[in-house]
Formats: structure tokens, C-alpha cells, sequence
């Protein structure tokens, strides 16, 4: 059975939903220690682990947005949440083939929720599992999931979900216009650039 919360502790809890249903991301605890007006970050510290310990978060220390609510702490922020399909593998190392993207349906693949601010509003985003290191050197590693837009024409360093029309497999790599040919560059120095 869970002890009733201190006057403090509920505060607490009451800015963290506030906090993630405003901004769908966690609050650190310099956060909360500024919006509960609360003398230190270590007296923080101490209620949320009181708070974890009772059952209303997790935290991942070393994570400094790694406070996740629980429970019916979590309810009122799971609202806001988007769901993004998970489309397949991306190699980050030798090219992997792809299923033939005209035949996918929304139906066909696993989603993932995430909040909002991390497909900025964009509509036409959807993810794919990294096979491969080729992309260590971007903090992107083996068995990560990537965001991706649909677009027309990248930037010049953009990381791109490239198809390699002349091999029928697709890799992720940084993008680069150099005249009229396309170079695409891994994230790791021990790899060779695609050109």
C-alpha cells in the first residue's frame, strides 16, 4: 500500500505531469528544483526517490531527462503520444536489401510511441532498426531506431536512408552533393564513403 505524499512530494509529481504534458519530454531535476521553488537539487533528489520508491517513477540517473512516470501518474501524459511505424532494417555498414516500398501498408509493421516533439510535427516520418556501425561516430548504433522523413532532395550532410538503385539495398550514411554525383558518407572512420 502506498503512503500518502507529502504536500512537497505531490507538488513534485503535479509539475513532472505539467512538465511532460506541455513539453512531452521529461523534466530534469534543475527543472523541478526552479518550478517548485525548492531550496536544492539535492532536496529534490530526495523526494524523487521517495516518489520512486512509492511507486509513481522510475528514474535513469544517468539519463539527466530520465524520469518516466508509472502507473496513474503515467495516464494523463500517454495521451499525447504519437504512433510512428517501425518500416524495417537500415543497414549502418554494407547495404541491406529492402522490401519494395510501394507495397507497404500501415498495417504490415510494428509502431512505436513517442511524443511529438520528435517527429516535429511532421507527418510523413517513420522509423527503421540500425543493423551495423557504420554511423557509431553519429550516436547512432547497432539495434537503434532512426527517425526518418520522406524527402525529395536532402541537404548536404543530412543522414540519409540511401537506395542504391544498381544493387536494389539501402544503408544510412550523411549525404553529399559533390557536382553532379552523389558521395555518402559513413560515420566512422574505419569505413569507406559510398560514391
Amino acid at each position: 500500500m502506498k503512503r500518502p505524499l507529502s504536500i512537497r512530494q505531490q507538488n513534485i509529481l503535479n509539475y513532472i505531469k505539467d512538465f511532460m504534458g506541455k513539453n512531452s519530454y521529461p523534466p530534469t531535476v534543475r527543472d523541478i528544483q526552479t518550478g517548485c521553488e525548492i531550496s536544492s537539487t539535492s532536496v529534490v533528489d530526495y523526494n524523487l526517490q521517495i516518489l520512486q520508491r512509492e511507486g509513481h517513477l522510475q528514474r535513469r540517473r544517468e539519463v539527466s531527462r530520465g524520469i518516466e512516470l508509472l502507473g496513474e501518474s503515467a495516464a494523463s501524459t500517454l495521451r499525447n503520444l504519437i504512433s510512428v511505424p517501425v518500416v524495417g532494417n537500415i543497414a549502418a555498414g554494407e547495404p541491406l536489401p529492402l522490401a519494395n516500398t510501394e507495397q507497404w501498408n500501415d498495417t504490415d509493421f510494428d509502431n512505436v510511441d513517442l511524443p511529438p516533439f520528435l517527429t516535429k510535427g511532421k507527418e510523413n516520418v517513420f522509423a527503421l532498426r540500425v543493423k551495423g556501425e557504420s554511423m557509431v561516430d553519429a550516436l547512432v548504433g547497432d539495434g537503434d531506431l532512426v527517425l526518418l522523413e520522406s524527402i525529395e532532395q536532402p541537404q548536404n550532410g543530412d543522414m540519409v536512408a540511401a537506395w542504391l538503385k544498381d544493387r536494389e539495398e539501402a544503408t544510412l550514411k550523411h549525404f553529399f552533393l559533390e557536382g553532379d554525383k552523389v558521395k555518402l558518407v559513413p560515420a566512422n572512420s574505419y569505413m569507406q564513403p559510398i560514391t
